[in-house]
């Protein structure tokens, strides 16, 4: 049985706060409380509810949720959600606790968010499951004050869906989990050369065909012969699906980027429309991993047809300011051979095959333009010259990022020698099979996303950073946990607490008690020796 419990904040919450003031005393729960939240917002209320509903689940406290005046006269008892007169920083808050209330109130709505999900931090990790939390008696807080804020704007984490396929279920836990530690970005990698994970009403074939192959390779995809498991794959999410986990997302204030991959690892619709090739086809759904030479026809008109046809389901669907449209790893042998692509090659005086692929994706992003939207491309769109607007998620290594901060273009650090999760987090003889390297936790909170090397000005170009989870090597659920916990939660540490305040065995230190919350939530996270 729990005869009490009191959280400390500087030994549980994750990310570490900018500011912690620690003072004598504490905020009991218990009995009728009254949980108070300012104005009308429907957003703000809504997350009064979720807090009531699991603050409900202490033994003895009933909440009573009511609704008070902006610049009244604050109440002096209970837990009051309020917005700041005077905002001072985007997502930021205050959680004040004294003996008699809890106070959040920040800068905008998405700081009241992230003011409770500190405060959860501070409650008993019992709380998260409503049959644990039966034992809990005498709850408190310790009286503190906390001001927080993140150091960058975009904090981000990718999910790849076209290695394997993940139901909805699954990506709201993902997004769960990415509220609890103040991530506010969800890339969603939606399309592949080994499947095409979202309907397109007008291209039927591409869920009909492109959804699915008809094997998938079994051990690692660099070391021929290769063998299969025969076994048909595949899957895909409805418009409704989309729009169902975009809104789900908006209420844990994360944005959601979509990716459709272009030029290259475009197998799948290829396999449902041939004629966007260079070739003509036949394709079919790629069965093992890796880079493929067929790619999307630059030479053909038909080829941005289709695109743009999609790019207007898809920013229908995601009401994100960013489409990112990949822009890596595309061969330029189909290109190099193909007498479309050399006529346009010549009749828009480019240089070669380099700046055919620029061509290509500047085309894209003056569309996108239309729709009010801006491009996010891999860093191997600064090849041939860069679109004029476009935005840099550097994964080559910080390099990368560096010269395109230099030429003046917002830039994402995602390098593969820091944000790659599909790496191995230990001695690969002892961890399920993955693609290859090697990125410790320790490896993972060292990295600064802002290279010393950048003046002042450059640097205010790194939007943040993000870490990627590439699926090749995981088809389920829990392995995809696996490999993203517990290096999520050090990049989100990251990429909020000011540098001056990271220390790695500290975290360490709070990370250990954090890990029981996860084991309540049923993570299955990564358990170092």
């Amino acid at each position: 049985m729990h005869t009490g419990f009191s959280g400390h904040v500087r030994s549980s919450i994750i990310p570490e706060p900018v500011s912690v003031e620690n003072r004598r005393g504490s905020f009991a729960f218990g009995g009728q409380m009254d949980l108070f939240v300012a104005g009308g917002d429907v957003l703000l209320k809504d997350h009064a509810l979720w807090l009531k509903e699991m603050l409900e689940r202490i033994p003895g406290v009933y909440i009573q949720v009511r609704q008070f005046q902006q610049g009244q006269s604050l109440p002096p008892r209970g837990i009051v959600l309020a917005l700041a007169d005077q905002p001072y920083r985007a997502e930021g808050y205050v959680l004040d606790i004294t003996s008699r209330r809890v106070m959040i109130t920040g800068d905008d709505v998405a700081g009241v968010f992230y003011g409770i999900q500190s405060l959860r931090q501070l409650l008993p990790p019992a709380l998260e499951d409503v049959q644990q939390s039966s034992s809990l008696r005498n709850v408190r807080v310790s009286n503190t004050r906390i001001e927080d804020y993140p150091a960058f704007a975009y904090r981000g984490l990718h999910l790849d869906v076209g290695r394997h396929f993940f139901d909805v279920e699954f990506v709201k836990r993902y997004l769960d989990l990415m509220a609890l530690h103040k991530m506010n970005t969800f890339h969603w990698h939606l399309t592949e050369d080994q499947g095409w994970r979202i309907e397109i009403k007008r291209y039927p074939l591409l869920t009909e065909t492109g959804a699915w192959r008809k094997e998938t390779l079994v051990g690692h995809g660099s070391r021929p012969p290769f063998r299969f498991d025969g076994t048909p794959y595949g899957g895909f999410y409805t418009q409704d699906q989309i729009r169902e986990v975009v809104a789900y997302a908006a209420r844990l204030h994360i944005t959601v980027i979509p990716e459709i991959e272009m030029p290259g690892h475009a197998l799948a619709a290829l396999a449902a429309y041939p004629h966007l090739g260079c070739t003509g086809g036949p394709y079919e759904v790629a069965t093992r991993w890796g880079i493929f030479d067929d790619v999307f026809c630059a030479g053909s008109e038909e080829t941005f047809l289709f695109l743009e046809n999609v790019l207007e389901e898809v920013v229908e669907l995601f009401p994100s300011q960013y489409i990112h449209i990949g822009g890596d790893e595309c061969p330029k042998t189909r290109w190099k051979e193909c007498s479309a692509c050399q006529n346009r090659i010549r009749q828009e005086g480019l240089a070669d095959e380099y700046e055919l692929q620029s061509y290509f994706i500047r085309r894209i992003e003056k569309f996108l333009q239309t729709k009010d939207r801006r491009i996010i491309g891999w860093d191997e769109i600064l090849e041939g010259g860069l679109a004029p607007n476009a935005t840099v998620m550097a994964w080559r290594g910080v390099r990368k990022g560096i010269e395109a901060a230099r030429m003046g273009h917002d830039v994402i650090m995602s390098p593969v020698g820091h944000c790659y999760f599909d790496y191995y987090q230990a001695d690969p003889e002892t961890q399920p099979l993955a693609i290859g390297g090697y990125l410790p936790l320790s490896r993972v909170y060292e990295f600064n996303p802002i290279p010393e090397e950048l003046s002042a000005r450059d640097a205010k170009h790194i939007l943040g950073a993000q870490g990627n989870v590439w699926t090749e090597y995981m088809p389920t659920p829990e392995h995809v946990e696996y490999m993203a916990y517990p290096r999520a939660i050090a990049l989100a540490e990251v990429l909020w607490t000011p540098r001056r305040k990271q220390n790695f065995d500290e975290f360490r230190t709070r990370l250990h008690l954090h890990l029981q919350r996860l084991d309540i939530l049923g993570v299955n996270y990564f358990r170092s020796e």
